[in-house]
């Protein structure tokens, strides 16, 4: 199937292209989601060097961290269903081809604006993504569900937090802080050659009637919420992914200013790998975690006590200033993070139908991508008013309380799913 044959939504006249292994197209599918996370997390540890050299303070970070929320948020919204009629592989090409924009603007930003324009073509290239790959995944594995939904997750997690590291590494070549950019676009531009060649298995489904282009506008969110007995999980992941996306956005916006009062240090490669503990440790612990114990609904709530504990660990590491706290409540909240969003995940993957999974879980990272959106920008604005401390142990104090709450209502469902 050409790649023109699939935008324009039209059954293919023959099958070419390269007939590519099951793995291999596991790879690719996962390459697309990952890279393109990678990419929307590189800035994360050259946001102070930032500041200091565009002139802008702590809001402009938050506005620019919530332009890749708000635009991945949309399209997510209007365009997380187009993979389900244009078919996954034009979805990711289309994906990958916004995200090198992306990364070309944000190298060359010379302004708080460029810098918002370029996190917004990086959040829309990720919106494009989430629901096309998490289905590409869903049908290569069609009898083991919750191993994509582990792959997809370790995607999402694992470029989350490679992407500070990366940042701040490559951010030390000559050329300064565009060279994490203009590799990361041409990492994007070689992922495209294997994902063009690759024959493209048929679109889940296609327009009837003479006017194509209408299954493209955007769909009712009501459609995309699982019927009952899913409807419960759907919504305990999704207040979960809400949670811990704003202690996410917290890392990566604000966390760095953080960690450099604490040790006196501002070096780009240290604040980033400091930056990324939670979600390295988020992604570790998705991987590492048994088959077996993935089933166990009790992981959820035992998650979220994990991360209520960590998070006022943090809020108290982040008073007394002190590294070896802030390191290992890091750590501890990304694994309890890991657990609870794991368990949500997993039930609503194995609850919803294959044709129906893009778009619910494009609403489900709708919900969850909004918790990295409205809560920064505001923590943005409170860091103006009374300073960096004590606006973050006031949000993660708040965060700490919620996430209690939150514990204490999924042990109803895990209870009721044993």
């Amino acid at each position: 199937m050409t790649l023109i044959a699939e935008l324009r939504m039209r059954a293919p006249a023959a099958r070419t292209g390269w007939d590519a292994t099951r793995g291999i197209r596991l790879v690719l599918s996962g390459s697309v989601l990952f890279l393109l996370l990678i990419g929307a997390n590189l800035a994360t540890p050259l946001y102070v060097g930032l500041q200091q050299r565009l002139g802008y303070g702590s809001l402009g970070t938050s506005v620019a961290f919530a332009s890749y929320v708000v635009a991945l948020v949309a399209v997510l919204v209007s365009a997380g269903h187009w993979s389900d009629y244009l078919g996954r592989r034009a979805a990711m090409v289309l994906a990958v081809l916004v995200g090198i924009a992306g990364s070309a603007v944000f190298a060359s930003a010379a302004s708080l604006a460029q810098l918002c324009a370029g996190r917004a073509l990086q959040g829309m290239a990720v919106g494009l993504a989430t629901g096309a790959c998490a289905a590409a995944l869903r049908e290569l594995l069609p009898d083991r569900p919750e191993w994509a939904s582990r792959f997809t997750l370790l995607a999402s997690s694992g470029g989350v937090a490679l992407g500070p590291l990366l940042g701040g590494a490559l951010a030390l070549a000559p050329g300064g802080t565009a060279v994490p950019f203009l590799v990361h676009a041409a990492a994007l531009a070689a992922l495209l050659v294997p994902l063009v060649l690759v024959r493209a298995r048929p679109a889940p489904q296609l327009p009837a009637g003479g006017r194509p282009g209408r299954v493209l506008a955007p769909p009712s969110l009501r459609g995309a919420v699982p019927a009952p007995p899913a409807r419960g999980s759907f919504w305990v992941a999704a207040a979960t992914g809400f949670l811990s996306f704003a202690v996410f956005g917290y890392q990566l916006a604000l966390s760095p200013g953080v960690f450099a009062r604490a040790l006196g240090a501002g070096s780009p490669p240290l604040l980033g790998a400091l930056a990324g503990l939670s979600l390295a440790s988020s992604a570790v612990s998705q991987v590492l975690a048994p088959a077996g114990r993935r089933r166990a609904r009790g992981d959820g709530p035992l998650g979220l006590a994990v991360l209520a504990a960590s998070l006022a660990a943090l809020a108290w590491g982040t008073a007394a200033e002190s590294p070896a706290v802030l390191i290992i409540a890091s750590i501890a909240a990304g694994v309890g993070q890991g657990a609870a969003f794991r368990a949500g995940f997993d039930a609503v993957a194995a609850s919803v139908p294959a044709a129906a999974h893009a778009r619910t879980v494009s609403l489900l990272y709708v919900v969850t991508y909004l918790g990295s959106a409205v809560p920064v920008v505001g923590l943005g604005a409170l860091v103006g008013a009374v300073g960096l401390g004590p606006a973050a142990v006031g949000f993660l104090g708040a965060c700490a309380a919620a996430a209690a709450v939150l514990a204490v209502l999924a042990v109803r469902p895990a209870v009721r799913g044993r």
